[in-house]
């Protein structure tokens, strides 16, 4: 299956990044060690990075862009630190807060901290919180963006706001009782098209079945409650954050069942395939990639999901009313029905998958 694009959304940050370094408010560290936390490929990046360079990234499709770029990725267990810690912040407040205390951590004793923001998503803010938790910073404007950086240094950093903002990250328990953390889907909540889906899922659901696009596991917890002959159930997620409340999830619904179900979780980019084979896969499919739409990843989802069922295979989705993925059921089932429209979503079964 071909690549999706990456939306451009972070292109303008990115190369706001590194602008301190084109008008000389700042050097490229001595000894070529750099880390850059969140990182995004891009032409930029590739043009500056050093042998010394290591990236950090969570999201699987980036990760992959990074290493397909030659550019190096962080190892489980990396905890050394560098002379130059870049990020480039999310816009959820407490994920944000969470890497400024990460870099804090992982910059060496006379390095700096970088970060770019656009404006229009709370650079200021970011700015201000970097100043809170390291003293004082230097900034620019580009790109319509805010580069702003620290010399932190022991005197300065505040020890208990760092360890209270890297707290942050920890899986916690949302208003619904699930465990989650800041920054993913819905994170603090049931998302309200999840819980539409889980509401008509058939309780005859059985055998092998997918979660994809998983997130931190509500359908995977609401399908161990709902349906007593499912065995096996495979969770594919592109955030690596969203797989360890995930498990603690699934850990939850099988006590709370009083069964066993066979449960692995994927890090894993579903536009490009499944490795197996399922009865059944369920899905609230991504249509968007931080603020740009996207309906063409709803669409991969699909045909992803057409590959990898069996002959008597079922998909349930649901989605948001307007989106156009009727056609692609159509090109790939022989059976689409629309199970119910209730507040903007829609939810689908779709059977006889297409050879």
């Amino acid at each position: 299956m071909p690549i999706l694009p990456a939306p451009a959304a972070d292109a303008p940050a990115l190369e706001a990044l590194f602008v301190p370094f084109e008008t000389g408010a700042l050097a490229l560290p001595a000894d070529g060690r750099a880390l850059f936390l969140r990182a995004r490929d891009g032409f930029r990046l590739r043009e500056m990075a050093q042998a010394g360079w290591v990236s950090e990234q969570s999201f699987r499709p980036f990760a992959e862009a990074l290493q397909r770029s030659g550019l190096r990725l962080a190892e489980r267990g990396d905890t050394g630190r560098f002379s130059l810690v870049m990020l480039l912040p999310p816009r959820q407040r407490d994920e944000a807060r969470a890497l400024f205390a990460q870099a804090l951590e992982r910059v060496a004793p006379g390095g700096v901290v970088l970060a770019a923001v656009p404006n229009a998503e709370g650079a200021k803010s970011a700015e201000g919180d970097l100043v809170r938790l390291a003293g004082p910073v230097q900034q620019l404007s580009k790109h319509k963006c805010r580069v702003f950086w620290a010399h932190p240094s022991i005197d300065r950093v505040d020890g208990e706001l760092l360890a209270a903002w890297r707290a942050l990250d920890a899986p916690r328990r949302n208003e619904a009782g699930y465990i989650s953390r800041p920054g993913l889907f819905a994170w603090d909540r049931v998302d309200a098209a999840s819980a539409l889906l889980a509401d008509h899922l058939p309780a005859d659901l059985a055998g092998r079945v997918a979660d994809i696009g998983a997130g931190y596991g509500y359908l995977s917890a609401q399908i161990i409650r709902r349906c007593p002959a499912v065995t096996t159930i495979d969770l594919y997620e592109a955030e690596a954050r969203a797989l360890e409340p995930a498990r603690l999830n699934l850990e939850e619904a099988q006590r709370a069942s009083t069964r066993h179900v066979a449960v692995a979780l994927h890090w894993h980019d579903v536009a490009q395939g499944l490795p197996q084979r399922y009865d059944a896969i369920v899905s609230n499919p991504p249509f968007h990639q931080g603020r740009e739409d996207l309906p063409a990843l709803g669409r991969a989802f699909i045909q992803t999901a057409a590959n990898a069922l069996l002959p008597h295979g079922r998909l349930w989705l649901v989605a948001n009313r307007h989106l156009p993925y009727e056609a692609t059921l159509a090109s790939r089932f022989a059976d689409v029905r629309t199970v119910t429209v209730q507040e903007g979503f829609k939810v689908i079964e779709a059977r006889g998958v297409h050879a």
